[in-house]
């Protein structure tokens, strides 16, 4: 019951170290048009917008510590060892004068003070939602701390993990759920959320042998401005195989060539140097309209490829 009871607190203060979280946002958007400003700038000018740059960056760096010390207090939530450790814990929450948190620290209280009867009571009228795989996956990247390290590999793992669990790439609710968390305030869910859906797509896109469902996914993979994509639009390009489209009603044997051929000029509009290579392969493809597609991108674009066209993408 208490575990159910303390979830509310946990939230809470979840909620405020995404509140924080904002202001380290703001602040490094402040600090980045200072860095546009400077370039244009000389003498006591640029000199005195340094030096609002290094005071925010002194600021951020605080802000980056009080964002942590948050996630700590609600992680600790649930390792306070039993009522009286829990409701010293409580009493040190409530020593923040913090009026968001305050509510549920005085709910947790309330819950301490009951009778079993009186608890009981209370369980029987509370309904448990069980939370999805994807919300319990957004959850732990708001709270893990593995999870919210500065390495990319730790999400993108566990992003890879949950797109090949069972089920997950077929089910709609699921890849809703997870693209839902692409909008959210805290940019590691945001990241874990982008990083998600390209496995899930990658998923659809390169084993499901529906080809309708393989070019929808291969169209979102295309639409979404994030580098980690451009891994996953190479695979799909070098990766022709057949499967099975909708015809009057029967299902007719096809390939996947119209959703490489989008792979292949998404790549195009990335213009990185790895996409160059890719689409360099596909002079020797096997479909002749994405033979005559990659002479002509590479015709257009003879350079060396150093990043995305201008006005095409960019990283989110």
């Amino acid at each position: 019951m208490f575990g159910l009871g303390l979830r509310p607190l946990r939230d809470a203060l979840n909620r405020k170290a995404d509140e924080v979280q904002r202001e380290f946002i703001e602040l490094g958007n402040r600090i980045n048009d200072l860095g546009k400003q400077i370039l244009e700038l000389r003498g006591d000018e640029q000199r005195q917008l340094r030096e609002e740059q290094n005071t925010l960056r002194a600021q951020q760096q605080q802000i980056a510590e009080d964002v942590n010390l948050w996630r700590d207090r609600a992680r600790a939530v649930l390792t306070q060892g039993g009522p009286t450790g829990l409701r010293s814990y409580l009493e040190e929450l409530s020593g923040l004068n913090e009026s968001s948190i305050q509510p549920a620290i005085d709910q947790v209280l309330r819950m301490l003070d009951m009778s079993p009867d009186e608890l009981m009571a209370i369980e029987e009228e509370i309904e448990i939602v069980e939370q999805t795989p994807a919300g319990r996956l957004l959850e732990r990247s708001r709270i893990d701390y593995d999870m919210r390290t500065g390495e990319m590999s730790v999400r993108l793992r566990e992003a890879i993990a949950f797109a090949n669990r069972p089920g997950m790439a077929q089910d709609d609710s699921q890849l809703e759920e997870i693209a839902a968390g692409m909008e959210d305030s805290d940019p590691l869910v945001r990241e874990v959320a982008v990083l998600t859906t390209i496995q899930l797509h990658r998923f659809r896109a390169l084993r499901m042998a529906d080809l309708d469902i393989v070019h929808q996914s291969t169209q979102y993979l295309a639409r979404l401005n994030h580098f980690s994509v451009i891994s996953t639009l190479i695979e799909i390009l070098e990766t022709p195989r057949t499967g099975y489209l909708l015809q009057n009603g029967e299902s007719v044997e096809a390939d996947n060539d119209r959703s490489r051929m989008v792979a292949l000029l998404r790549l195009v509009e990335w213009h990185t140097a790895e996409a160059q290579a890719a689409v360099k392969a596909r002079q020797f493809d096997r479909d002749e309209t994405i033979v005559k597609a990659s002479a002509r991108a590479l015709e257009l674009f003879p350079e060396p490829w150093s990043g995305p066209l201008k006005g095409g993408v960019h990283k989110t």
